[in-house]
């Protein structure tokens, strides 16, 4: 967890890129013929009162780089991050309403696990679900979460599919849950559906982390009053039940930093952020480019609260996207990557490939597995 004390000094330097480790041959779908320039930033962390480290972080310069889709070219820029959609439907919902209640919160609260795990990062990003779409069984959801067993903590962004109570049955007894409320005009009814689960499969002890909603700022579908509002609801929900974990909203590194209400109505900030929908991005600097969006997250907090990377992945198919490439070779090197910088702070996306999705603009939805 990112916490206390964290300065950052920004040293940027113009390079040519013939005196770069990184080729131009990279640059897949780069239409401009420019000579492509970096940027190397210097960000100087300090970590919980610990001795200052340096990260140098080599992307290519955005003004120099552009993204092709199907029908146009567009400037490659900071973006948003790839989204979850249960299988079931399309889109989440979203209710506006306010609330004078927030979500009570301390800058001690983060999320915890136990036992030794060796899958080098916080956790990782399951789904439930076929190639299909439909849900998978009790035995298939074992099945899979048997090649995850060296992740503590293990993500889930829904209640359908009996998920709740088939990943309680199928986790390790020191594995903990980070699980969420996706429909947030549902709120009660998905608190619902973990309390029947937990009180059937389990004990509150195993569910570090209820998350309410997911990117639905970033997605204009809901505002942060809104995120106050089911925040609050899920509380009222939750009231008397015994849980004692963290409750979250998940947003973008985008959204939270141009919203900083965010940052006030969740017990730590959780924020989802791939540097591959950066465009700018190599796979080996995945994780110093995480570690830089989460200082930024952690100082438009102004340093109240720890944060952690709820969603970082790499695809390792599909279409580049200015300098980021998928494959499979360059998904490892990020993976990589990013459990050697911010690995106890992130969890993984995703475990499996989700291949119910629809491919997407740059047809990489389907294709963020890295234990597929």
């Amino acid at each position: 967890m990112l916490a206390n004390k964290i300065i950052q000094t920004l040293a940027v330097s113009l390079l040519a890129s013939t005196g770069l480790a990184h080729p131009v041959a990279h640059l897949h779908h780069q239409h401009a013929k420019r000579e492509v320039v970096h940027v190397t930033e210097t960000v100087v962390v300090t970590v919980g009162g610990s001795e200052a480290s340096t990260v140098q972080l080599v992307h290519a310069d955005p003004s120099a780089v552009t993204a092709s889709t199907p029908t146009q070219n567009a400037q490659v820029v900071p973006t948003a991050t790839t989204s979850y959609t249960p299988a079931s439907t399309t889109s989440a919902e979203s209710t506006s309403s306010e609330s004078s209640t927030s979500s009570s919160s301390s800058s001690a609260s983060k999320p915890t696990s136990t036992g030794d795990f060796t899958g080098g990062s916080k956790g990782v990003t399951y789904s439930p679900y076929s190639s299909s779409g439909a849900c998978k069984s009790l035995s298939e959801v074992q099945s899979d979460l048997e090649k995850l067993s060296d992740y503590g903590l293990i993500r889930l962004y829904g209640v359908d599919c009996n998920q709740v109570e088939n990943v309680l049955q199928a986790k390790g007894d020191d594995q903990k849950l980070f699980l969420g409320i996706y429909y947030v005009d549902a709120i009660a009814d998905g608190i619902s559906e973990i309390k029947n689960a937990v009180e059937k499969y389990g004990s509150w002890d195993d569910i570090d982390t209820i998350s309410i909603g997911n990117e639905l700022v970033n997605a204009g579908t809901a505002t942060p009053s809104d995120i106050k509002n089911y925040i609050s609801q899920a509380k009222s929900a939750l009231s008397g039940s015994g849980f004692s974990g963290s409750l979250v909203s998940v947003d973008t590194h985008v959204a939270i930093i141009a919203n900083p209400d965010l940052c006030e109505y969740s017990d730590y900030i959780a924020f989802s952020a791939h540097a591959y929908w950066d465009g700018t991005i190599y796979p080996d600097g995945a994780g110093d480019w995480l570690l830089l969006q989460m200082q930024r997250v952690w100082s438009a907090c102004d340093g109240k609260k720890t944060v952690m990377c709820a969603e970082s992945g790499w695809p390792h198919s599909g279409d580049s996207f200015g300098v980021a490439v998928p494959s499979s070779e360059n998904q490892a090197t990020a993976i990589k990557s990013l459990k050697s910088s911010v690995g106890n702070d992130v969890i993984l996306f995703n475990a499996f490939d989700d291949l119910w999705k629809a491919p997407g603009s740059y047809n990489v939805e389907q294709f963020w597995g890295f234990s597929s």
